[in-house]
């Protein structure tokens, strides 16, 4: 068996930034990875900031494995960013919350079943027959919610991250046993988890970064089932123009608290085949 692409997207959430979700795929192993948003300037890994160093190293690193099976598949991707951090930092790191965290979510198919790995908020939604299941657990962004309630209903979306917003941000990152996908091997390894589920071959999958899924998690527009169903009816482009529409009338974070009006949202779209 083997994966077919049918669509992918990927999108930034601010027209100014850089868009911090990577994604790809090979015959048999499919990635998804959400850089969480750096949380001071550049400067430990020289003039890149850390979400976007983690993502493309994680990316690189991705694609490059020939294991077999998604645990040491995540093992040998964890060493190489492990290694590549230690290389190409510039100098020591001063704060924990400096360590550069992203949420990643992969699937390979080892002999007729499909293996997930994950940290974070990266889902991944399965359909087989009829059955629909979240193999990366149900997207919730219940505690982001009350906390960006707590500090005032998000930063909205003229304004930058600062203040009691940022300790926040920068003490949330810095907590011990942090479920992410890290820059240091050991940290990864010790917080990612792992499933398995039988396949078929004309099974669907939707690997997506939490920016997207808010669709289902945030905005309540979808469950599991009606967003395969509107992909498949109407395409992975509609359902982000429908996305951007709702974050847009909401730009103040009043309706929906979030801490970013609009985040990096990214979206694959897979066929088995075979």
């Amino acid at each position: 068996m083997h994966f077919e692409t049918l669509q992918s997207i990927s999108l930034n959430g601010d027209p100014n930034k850089p868009n911090d979700d990577r994604f790809g795929s090979t015959s048999t192993l499919a990635w998804v990875i959400d850089g969480a948003t750096d949380l001071g300037k550049p400067g430990l890994l020289g003039q890149q900031g850390g979400a976007s160093w983690l993502a493309s190293t994680a990316n690189a690193a991705f694609s490059m494995t020939q294991e077999d099976q998604i645990h040491t598949t995540c093992q040998t991707v964890f060493e190489r960013i492990d290694a590549q951090f230690h290389h190409q930092r510039s100098r020591d790191v001063i704060a924990d919350w400096e360590i550069p965290k992203a949420a990643f979510a992969a699937t390979q198919i080892v002999d007729g079943t499909l293996e997930f790995a994950w940290a974070a908020d990266c889902p991944i939604l399965h359909k087989s027959g009829n059955k629909i299941n979240w193999c990366t657990g149900e997207p919730d962004a219940s505690a982001e919610v009350s906390e960006a309630k707590a500090l005032g209903e998000g930063i909205g979306a003229a304004h930058e991250m600062s203040g009691a917003v940022l300790s926040d941000r920068r003490a949330h990152r810095a907590r011990a046993n942090q479920i992410a996908l890290s820059a240091l091997a050991g940290a990864s390894a010790g917080v990612t988890r792992f499933s398995s589920f039988p396949i078929s071959s004309g099974d669907e999958l939707i690997l997506m970064s939490d920016g997207f899924a808010s669709l289902v998690s945030d905005y309540a527009r979808y469950t599991g089932r009606s967003l395969i169903e509107a992909v498949r009816a109407r395409g992975l482009a509609d359902l982000m123009i429908e996305l951007r529409r709702i974050e847009r009338a909401d730009a103040a974070c009043l309706n929906y608290p979030r801490f970013k009006a609009s985040d990096d949202a990214t979206a694959l779209w897979l066929r088995v085949a075979g």
